[in-house]
């Protein structure tokens, strides 16, 4: 026997004995539900053969057969909410076989080469990962004929076991190419071998009963009766959880042991290069969620093509970064997207369904939520996100009474203007003699790529992400503000404690600067009083928009259960818990002025100076002024929202064309 069999065999052995500890621990708790009634069966024989007599053995028999009856039902009502709790189920997206004969070939001819039984279906999540799920569980499956089984006999279906469902993550399909992703799977799919021994597969359906049976007691319910009979059962089913706990993680442990043993006679060099693409993709998702997806998600609209977005993404990175280079010759090789019929529709679907995950978006498309393709997304999404965010920046800047120019006797701009916003951000007290040293670090030529003026570490740091600088972004909550008629006067010092400000419609408080953490940098008092409006305007629309898309049809239930996903009308998850992975938290107050007020430079760019709204594949929505990306737009904008300083951004603007006195087109 070769050392890769031993090793194998001896990650299944181990995986075999921890499987073992853990049905003991349920023949244990068994025994201990039975015990009451072995005594009674004791004490009735013994009174019944006239060993056990007398008024004392009497009380005896009735107290103890009493109290078996008690806790035979108890066992009796948490063994069968153990067995018909429905597990949890990851959220796919179902590869039915026609759907993908190529797919399915190779996975059946991956599991020969094994030795090991293929997977029973496929299914992909909007994830980089890959593992196999357990949907053995009858709620997970289709429901019972009503005729009977096969055999004709009534009441007695009987389903045959199925081996778990190979769950593989949808940027594999697209970046890698054929080969590395049957590296890459086949230490996944040489799972199945230890997953079909019966002592393991019934330790896990007993682990996963019990989990689900905690997740059932956990559900909201209002009797009192009902939640005193969830709570004894949640309590059982912890201590048992408990008690295994250990022997289940390491009766996985050999079973992830015995399975990579297994999947070194296949493909070992090809996987050691595919594990390199398994890391790049990841850092190229969750670049293109957070810094693409993410902006069109806030729009109400969903990339359709994600997984197609990766190989771009990617692509990008190989050009730029040195380190990547070589990855982008990868691509004449046939990519494992080719192994499905139709990769358009499924990647649509991974998309929707990413979409939901991230962002709780609905289950369905409908007016408010509509997909969008990548060549539509710079007019769709971003000039739309400009346009909205300006909008909203007005009607706060309305709200707190400013008014549309400095001077009471200009005539009326005809419009909302950049320089209305640039007059009122900035600080009269600010001397521009105190800041020259800012002018030469944003035109130094090594930001003109990249992500300029930003903290190094921090990916939010860049043109796809603007509001951020050295330090700890949280500074914005503790910013005071001032509730003055007329914000702009002057003489006022910008540093004194803060104050209640309340804006007609937004019942909202700004903080004192007392209230911030030493050491943060904080914005003037005007700036906190306008980030402080925009967060309670945009808490109002979120709230709204909740609210209208719960009633309306698209918000009415997740799609319904596909390969086993659960039962028929069963969701797979709450909608109240959606997202169920949030990709970055809420912005803070500082942060929303920096969108906004960037928002509507780029705003006055395109209508003054012919700028366009562009797309970068690792930034997200770009400004794009004679053809080129403003790359130094970003630590201008933090300087005028912090300091008060306009003289920056005013310099940028005069550079590029831009007419911030003209009216600009607002949604």
């Amino acid at each position: 026997m070769t050392s890769t069999g031993i090793g194998a065999e001896a990650g299944a052995q181990a995986a075999r004995t921890r499987a073992l500890a853990v049905l003991r621990i349920r023949g244990r708790a068994l025994a201990v539900a039975l015990l009451p009634a072995a005594a009674t069966v004791i004490l009735l024989a013994g009174g019944s053969t006239g060993h056990f007599v007398g008024r004392g053995w009497d009380t005896a028999r009735w107290t103890v057969g009493t109290l078996a009856v008690v806790v035979l039902l108890a066992a009796a009502g948490v063994a069968l909410v153990v067995a018909r709790a429905r597990p949890a189920v990851s959220p796919t997206v179902p590869i039915k076989e026609e759907s993908a004969p190529d797919l399915y070939r190779m996975v059946r001819d991956l599991a020969d080469r094994l030795d090991v039984p293929a997977p029973s279906a496929i299914a992909l999540t909007p994830d980089c990962d890959s593992w196999l799920e357990d949907r053995t569980h009858p709620a997970h499956g289709p429901p019972a004929p009503k005729g009977g089984d096969e055999l004709g006999t009534p009441g007695l279906h009987r389903r045959a076991p199925a081996a778990p469902v190979l769950v593989i993550g949808s940027p594999f399909l697209w970046w890698m190419r054929v080969g590395e992703l049957r590296a890459v799977l086949a230490p996944v799919v040489a799972g199945t071998g230890p997953s079909a021994h019966p002592d393991i597969a019934a330790a896990r359906r007993f682990v996963r009963g019990l989990d689900a049976a905690v997740a059932v007691s956990a559900a909201p319910v209002r009797r009192p009766v009902t939640r005193l009979v969830c709570a004894g059962v949640a309590w059982v089913a912890r201590l048992l959880l408990r008690s295994c706990r250990e022997h289940a993680a390491l009766m996985e442990r050999g079973v992830a042991a015995a399975a990579a043993e297994r999947a070194q006679a296949v493909d070992y060099g090809l996987r050691i290069v595919a594990q390199e693409q398994v890391g790049l993709a990841y850092a190229g998702w969750d670049r293109l969620l957070t810094r693409v997806a993410l902006p069109a998600w806030r729009m109400g609209r969903w990339p359709s093509r994600l997984d197609a977005g990766v190989v771009a993404a990617l692509t990008e990175l190989s050009r730029r970064d040195r380190l990547a280079e070589g990855f982008a010759s990868r691509l004449g090789e046939r990519p494992a997207c080719d192994l499905l019929e139709e990769p358009g529709l499924v990647d649509e679907a991974a998309s929707l369904l990413a979409a939901r995950l991230f962002h709780g978006g609905p289950a369905e498309p409908g007016p408010a939520w509509s997909p969008v393709a990548w060549q539509e997304y710079p007019d769709e999404v971003v000039d739309r996100t400009w346009r909205t965010e300006a909008a909203r920046l007005h009607r706060v800047l309305d709200a707190l009474g400013v008014r549309a120019t400095l001077d009471p006797g200009a005539p009326d701009p005809g419009g909302p203007t950049l320089a209305r916003v640039l007059d009122h951000l900035t600080d009269p007290t600010a001397a521009a003699s105190d800041r020259p040293r800012c002018l030469p670090a944003y035109d130094d030529p090594r930001n003109s790529e990249g992500d300029p003026g930003t903290s190094e570490g921090d990916p939010r740091n860049s043109e796809g992400d603007p509001g951020t600088s050295e330090g700890d972004p949280r500074n914005s909550e503790g910013d005071p503000g001032t509730s003055d008629g007329d914000p702009r006067t002057s003489g006022q010092d910008h540093r004194t404690p803060g104050h209640d400000v309340r804006i007609p419609g937004h019942d909202v408080r700004v903080p004192s600067y007392d209230d911030e953490a030493d050491g943060e940098p904080t914005g003037t008092e005007r700036s906190a009083a306008l980030a402080a409006g925009l967060t309670a305007a945009l808490a109002r629309e979120e709230h709204e928009g909740a609210h209208a898309s719960t009633a309306g049809p698209t918000r009415s239930g997740c799609p319904a259960a596909a390969g086993g996903q659960g039962g028929p009308g069963s969701p797979l998850w709450d909608d109240g818990a959606l997202p169920l992975f949030p990709l970055q938290p809420p912005r803070t107050a500082r942060e929303l002025l920096a969108d906004h007020v960037k928002a509507m430079v780029c705003c006055a760019a395109v209508d003054t100076a012919g700028a366009t709204p562009g797309l970068d594949w690792l930034d997200g929505p770009a400004l794009l002024v004679d053809g080129e990306r403003a790359a130094d737009l970003t630590p201008r904008i933090l300087s005028l929202i912090e300091e008060g300083d306009p003289a920056p951004l005013r310099a940028w603007l005069v550079k590029s064309g831009i007419r911030p006195e003209k009216p600009v087109r607002l949604v």
